[in-house]
């Protein structure tokens, strides 16, 4: 994610019984638009051998 802008925080997930990762996370970018280039860029992309799925969080309904 720094390849498109200034990282201000991550959080990986993790498994409470585990404290393996869930396989996902949340990142805070500095710039807003910074932000929405790199999820146009990375949604998608494959890490790993994985597809990515890269989009903005919204608050739960």
């Amino acid at each position: 994610m720094e390849d498109y802008g200034a990282v201000t925080s991550v959080k990986i997930i993790s498994d409470r019984e585990t404290g393996r990762s869930k396989g996902f996370a949340f990142i805070e970018m500095e710039d807003d638009n910074a932000g929405s280039k790199a999820i146009a860029e990375l949604n998608g992309a494959e890490y790993m051998g994985r597809t990515m799925v890269v989009k903005e969080a919204r608050p739960r309904d």
